[in-house]
C-alpha cells in the first residue's frame, strides 16, 4: 500500500499550532510527524497542503439530516447522503440521531442505519443517538408532542435488542415517571445518558447526574432556564465535573456570551460542538417536513409556524468558525469539535493528530472552508 505524505501543513494540536509540518500516513494510520520533509520512502504519493490548516476529523454526536434527506424516513439513501454531506463539511464520524416518533418509524430508522454501517460513502457512523421519545412536553421544542411518552423500560429493551450495539447516546427527561429507573437501565447498557427537553429542577438534575447521566443535549435549549432561585439543569451540570455539554454554535441558538460562559465553566474538555442539523443543511431557505412538523427555513434559521426553533442548518466547519469568532481559541475549538466527542464516545483512535491515530483528517483554509476530508487515509 502506498505511503502518503502531507507536505507543508499548519498543524492544529491541543495546545499549539505548528507551521510547515509534514505528516506521513500508511495503512490508514498516522505514522510520522516531522518538521523536515519526509523522504525515506521510495514509493509514495505527496500532497502539497500549501500551508493550510490540518485538523482532526470532526465528530458530530447530534445530526438528523442533510442536503434534503431526513434519516427518520427509513431509507438507506438518506443515511448515505448524510454520510456524504458530513464528509464534505469536515465531519468524519457521526451519531445518526432520531427524533420522537412512532415505534415503527424509529425501528425503521435503526434498521436503515444497521444496513449502512460498514458501507458508508463518506463519514463513518459511530452509532445512534436516540433523542426521545421520553421527553417532557413542557420543554418539547420542535419534538412532536403526540409522540412523547413516559419512560418504558420494556420498550427500551426492545429498541436496544433491535439496534444491536449501535445505540451510543440517549436523551431523556429524568423527571418523568420512570425516568430514574430508565437511567439505571441505560447505565447498565454502558451508553451516554443525556438530559434535554426536560423541566427538571436543579435537585432533580443533580440526582440524575449522580445516578449516571453525564451529558446535556443542546445545552440551554429545551430545558428549564437559569433563575437565581431556581437554577435548573444547566447550573447542576456546571457543578458536576463529569458532565459534558453540547453546544449549537450557529449565532442563533446561543448568544456568544453564553458560549464563552460554557467554555469558562467546562473548558474544551467538557464541551462538544454539534450541528443538530435537519435536512435543510446544505439546501438553503424553504419549507420542509421534519419530525411530523412543517418547518420553514428563512435566512438559514429553521422554525415551526409558531416561531419555535426547529434544529439548525449549521455545518461542523461553520460551527468551528463561529466558535472562534466568539473569542475561543482555534486549538480549544478543535478540541470541542474533534477531541472531546471522540473521548466521550470512546473512539480512542480518533480526534487527534498523533502517531498511531487514525488518519481521519480535514484540511481547512483561513475562512474554514473544507479543502478536502480524509477518512482512513483516503480523501473522500
Amino acid at each position: 500500500m502506498m505511503y502518503t505524505i502531507l507536505q507543508n501543513v499548519e498543524l492544529v494540536l491541543p495546545n499549539k499550532i505548528l507551521s510547515n509540518v509534514h505528516v506521513g500516513i500508511e495503512k490508514g494510520k498516522i505514522v510520522r510527524i516531522d518538521a523536515d520533509p519526509i523522504s525515506t520512502y521510495e514509493e509514495y504519493q505527496q500532497i502539497d497542503c500549501k500551508g493550510k490548516r490540518l485538523i482532526p476529523g470532526m465528530i458530530d454526536v447530534h445530526i438528523h439530516g442533510a442536503n434534503g434527506f431526513d434519516m427518520m424516513d427509513g431509507r438507506e439513501e438518506s443515511i448515505q447522503e448524510v454520510s456524504r454531506t458530513c464528509a464534505s463539511t469536515g465531519c468524519t464520524s457521526f451519531l445518526a440521531t432520531s427524533v420522537s416518533s412512532t415505534i415503527e418509524d424509529l425501528l425503521a430508522m435503526i434498521h436503515s442505519v444497521k444496513r449502512v454501517v460498514g458501507h458508508e460513502v463518506g463519514a463513518k457512523i459511530a452509532g445512534i443517538h436516540l433523542e426521545g421519545p421520553y421527553l417532557n412536553p413542557i420543554r418539547k421544542g420542535m419534538q412532536n408532542e403526540k409522540y412523547l411518552r413516559h419512560p418504558d423500560i420494556e420498550e427500551m429493551k426492545m429498541i436496544f435488542k433491535e439496534a444491536d450495539s449501535l445505540i451510543q447516546m440517549v436523551t431523556i427527561a429524568p423527571e418523568l415517571p420512570g425516568g430514574m429507573e430508565l437511567i439505571s437501565f441505560l447505565k447498565e447498557q454502558g451508553v451516554i445518558i443525556s438530559i434535554a427537553h426536560s423541566d427538571a429542577t436543579y435537585e432533580e438534575a443533580k440526582k440524575a447526574f449522580e445516578a449516571g447521566a453525564s451529558h446535556v443535549t443542546h445545552c440551554f435549549n429545551g430545558m428549564r432556564p437559569i433563575h437565581h432561585r431556581d437554577p435548573g439543569i444547566v447550573v447542576a451540570a456546571f457543578e458536576e465535573e463529569h458532565v459534558s455539554l453540547q453546544a449549537i454554535v450557529d449565532h442563533i441558538h446561543l448568544h456568544p456570551a453564553i458560549i464563552r460562559l460554557m467554555h469558562r465553566s467546562k473548558g474544551p474538555e467538557g464541551m462538544v460542538l454539534i450541528t443538530d442539523a435537519l435536512q435543510a443543511m446544505g439546501m438553503g431557505d424553504g419549507d420542509y417536513l421534519f419530525g411530523g412538523h412543517h418547518v420553514t427555513v428563512t435566512d438559514g434559521v429553521a422554525r415551526l409556524h409558531d416561531g419555535t426553533l426547529a434544529s439548525s442548518t449549521v455545518t461542523m466547519n461553520e460551527a468551528l468558525r463561529y466558535t472562534v469568532e466568539t473569542g475561543i481559541s482555534l486549538t480549544d475549538a478543535v478540541q470541542m469539535a474533534s477531541t472531546t466527542p471522540a473521548r466521550i464516545l470512546g473512539l480512542h483512535q480518533k480526534g487527534a493528530i498523533a502517531v498511531g491515530m487514525d488518519a481521519d483528517l480535514v484540511l481547512l483554509d483561513d475562512a474554514f472552508q473544507v479543502q478536502w476530508t480524509m477518512i482512513d487515509g483516503h480523501i473522500v
